[in-house]
């Protein structure tokens, strides 16, 4: 992974089509609601087990909830 790759994910949107919280979306995974939160954040890149838990979850194609996007470098150095 370049240093300019971000891992991203679309958990909060899955979640959303699904109706459920952080807190169920937690109890299925047999994870806190704060990891969760701070995965949806981008503040936590979970391991590949977690990732793939998650999917599994929320039904949907790991592809589909994790990617990598690409940062803008000139956005990076304005922050």
């Amino acid at each position: 992974m370049n240093d300019n790759e971000k891992f991203r994910n679309r958990l909060r949107l899955a979640r959303a089509e699904m109706n459920i919280t952080q807190e169920q979306l937690a109890s299925m995974a047999g994870v806190s609601r704060q990891t969760i939160g701070s995965i949806e954040s981008g503040q936590y890149c979970p391991t590949a087990k977690l990732a793939l838990l998650l999917s599994k979850c929320l039904k949907k194609p790991f592809e589909e909830l994790f990617y990598l996007e690409m940062e803008d470098k000139e956005e990076e150095q304005n922050v």
